[in-house]
């Protein structure tokens, strides 16, 4: 782990930010002071009540109906109940600024730019508000978008929580035993789908699947397409579908009829990879998600009303519902749908000029093929207002942070956050106040009691350990879908250490307060004794040109576990023994001897989840000869077949 320093906020930067007005705020009304972050994290998680309380009122969040008290029981692990007594709408705060100002831009691969500013957007979500409200759509009632990443589904999102329904989506690239392994259970009465999408260049038609998928869809009632391939697509063959823009209401000046709502009133079901089964429904409250999305918005990441905005996201992966609590702040989100690479590497970097966007998000994995390029960013645009770039998805290397400041931009903030769709938010995350450190996330979030355990579940720092919380968050699950008993809940979290929420990332909190992620702790490889993650070996081999991806594991064998190296070499190279010795040198010098691969094997394709996340695990099981319970959770499932034949790993 390094502890150089590759950026530091500088003191204007500092004291102009939202933080320090909380601070002051803190301070002031606690008589306290916390001069740094690290004294602001502790008061956070010492004081939990008085920590969120004092938030709530910064962010000018509205309840309807004020609340009894904060949290009812701080030991309740799970089962802790937020705000009780208030009522608020959760689409109302994400609607609330209602000028000209731009709220969302939507880009894609084959058409222009749209913008939508806050008015405009505020009178499309009451049309289709109201049309919803017509159909008889009512609090509880489950809404769904089959969409690409579009102002339409943000509008439909919008205008179904407005009335108190519970918002589920999944990208269209998904197959259809992905989602209706996911719609299938929570049954929605309302499906949106846009006619197709585009890819790569090419247009897809998503009119087919939706056919065949209502089929097994019985609870749907109306299907609303929006015409975003072609023109005017043919529904004659979807029953009960309809166009957006005959669905939609008659325009009027009426007030979108904002539905007062519990603060743990059900706002999202997102979902587990499901590559152990079906995939878990976890139901998210409406506070809870709006109470700390605009933590990690307005206070982490500083947003500001005149800020832009940008997460390079699907409405499948939970950034997307991340990006949409912008609006909230009144700041403007850029959407983007199709592929980061089209018509080439600097794409969306021609958009981050053209639209002058302040905050880019995007993935390790994006980065590091950038890299791969030796794209250099700095001698191609002009990004005066990129203040900070976010990346998620997987661990960023050191490597990674080097060339986004060598090669992307000097002055900018770096922030790796790692959190996932269980909490729809943040454990660790960038902060305004502190340095970036190479190869680190720079802190905890406020109020979130995050440690690491040893493998005898005691605190530990400056080591490696297993990710927990140990108080409860306003954005824990309410509950799981079709989990009467709370038993899937308390399985997925707590069973390993009661009263505790056990992640599964393996990680080191350092004395300064920054993380390092090593990977899946139930991807952890033990040989000899000796636990490593498996983002410190993909770290080496990403550095090797040769190679377009990787996947290692640890196979049981003779009483112990070899570490094996699955390599996707990039077109014209083969893996030979020279490459292979290459391979195993850098590991060895840059981690370490116990790093190293008994076996390194080249694969045509690394298996990812729907949601673009290496599936160790289902591998091991591949290799094993167990049963992959659920294929239909991968995006390239296909791919498991050579792994369960490869004879070289049952030799010596």
């Amino acid at each position: 782990m390094s502890n150089r320093v590759l950026w530091q906020p500088s003191t204007q930067r500092i004291t102009a930010s939202n933080m320090a007005a909380f601070m002051k705020m803190v301070n002031k009304r606690f008589g306290l002071h916390n001069e740094s972050y690290g004294d602001l994290y502790q008061w956070s998680v010492d004081h939990i009540p008085q920590f969120w309380e004092t938030f709530l009122q910064f962010s000018n969040i509205q309840f309807k109906t004020s609340y009894t008290a904060v949290v009812d029981d701080l030991g309740a692990m799970p089962g802790a109940r937020w705000f009780e007594g208030a009522t608020l709408n959760f689409a109302e705060q994400l609607l609330a600024h209602r000028d000209e100002q731009t709220a969302i831009i939507a880009c894609c691969e084959h058409r222009p730019p749209v913008r939508i500013s806050h008015a405009q957007l505020y009178a499309q979500v009451r049309r289709l508000a109201l049309a919803l409200q017509r159909q008889g759509i009512q609090p509880g009632d489950r809404v769904v978008g089959f969409m690409p990443n579009i102002a339409e589904t943000v509008v439909a999102m919008l205008a179904a929580t407005s009335l108190g329904a519970t918002w589920s989506s999944c990208s269209p690239d998904f197959g259809m035993r992905g989602v209706l392994d996911r719609f299938g259970q929570t049954k929605p009465r309302v499906l949106f789908t846009a006619d197709g999408y585009a890819f790569k260049g090419r247009q897809f038609d998503s009119l087919e699947r939706v056919r065949d998928m209502l089929g097994q869809l019985a609870s749907v009632e109306q299907v609303v397409v929006v015409p975003f391939i072609d023109a005017a697509p043919g529904l004659d063959a979807i029953p009960n579908a309809v166009l957006w823009n005959d669905y939609l209401a008659d325009d009027t000046d009426a007030d979108i009829p904002f539905t007062a709502l519990p603060f743990d009133h059900p706002l999202y079901i997102m979902y587990s990879s499901g590559t152990t089964g079906l995939p878990k429904c976890m139901v998210q409250s409406a506070g809870g998600v709006l109470l700390n999305q605009l933590k990690e918005m307005v206070l982490h990441t500083d947003m500001k009303r005149e800020d832009t905005i940008f997460y390079f996201t699907s409405c499948g992966w939970m950034m997307w519902n991340w990006l949409a609590s912008a609006l909230a702040v009144g700041a403007t989100i850029v959407l983007y749908d199709g592929n980061p690479f089209h018509t080439d590497h600097e794409a969306l970097w021609r958009m981050a000029e053209e639209h002058e966007i302040t905050v880019f998000g995007t993935s390790a994995g994006y980065i590091s093929a950038l890299q791969n390029l030796n794209a250099d960013i700095t001698g191609r645009f002009a990004l005066p207002r990129l203040r900070t770039i976010l990346s998620t998805g997987s661990p960023l290397s050191e490597e990674n942070f080097e060339y986004v400041y060598k090669h992307i931009k000097k002055d900018v903030q770096l922030a790796s956050i790692s959190g996932g769709s269980d909490l729809n938010g943040c454990f660790a995350l960038g902060n305004p106040f502190d340095p970036v450190y190479c190869g680190e996330l720079q802190s905890r979030g406020l109020g979130m009691r995050v440690v690491a355990f040893d493998e005898h579940g005691q605190e530990v720092i400056g080591r490696k350990g297993e990710l927990v919380c140990t108080a409860p968050f306003p954005s824990m699950p309410i509950y799981f879908w079709d989990d009467p008993d709370g038993a899937k809940y308390r399985s997925a979290y707590f069973n390993k250490y009661p009263g505790v929420w056990r992640h599964g990332d393996f990680i080191l909190i350092n004395e300064h307060g920054g993380m390092v992620i090593y990977g899946r702790s139930d991807a952890t490889l033990n040989p000899g004794g000796v636990r490593i993650g498996t983002a410190e070996i993909y770290r080496q081999v990403e550095q090797i040109p040769e190679i377009e991806d990787s996947l290692v594991i640890g196979q049981p064998w003779k009483n112990d576990v070899r570490v094996v190296l699955f390599v996707k070499l990039n077109q014209g190279f083969t893996l030979d023994d020279a490459m292979a010795d290459r391979i195993r040198r850098a590991i060895r010098t840059n981690a370490s001897p116990r790093h190293v691969p008994a076996k390194i094997i080249s694969v045509p394709g690394i298996p990812y989840t729907l949601s673009m996340k290496k599936v160790e695990i289902a591998v091991r099981k591949a290799i094993a000869g167990e049963s992959i319970s659920n294929r239909d959770a991968l995006r390239n499932p296909e791919v498991l077949d050579f792994y369960a034949g490869i004879e070289a790993l049952q030799e010596e």
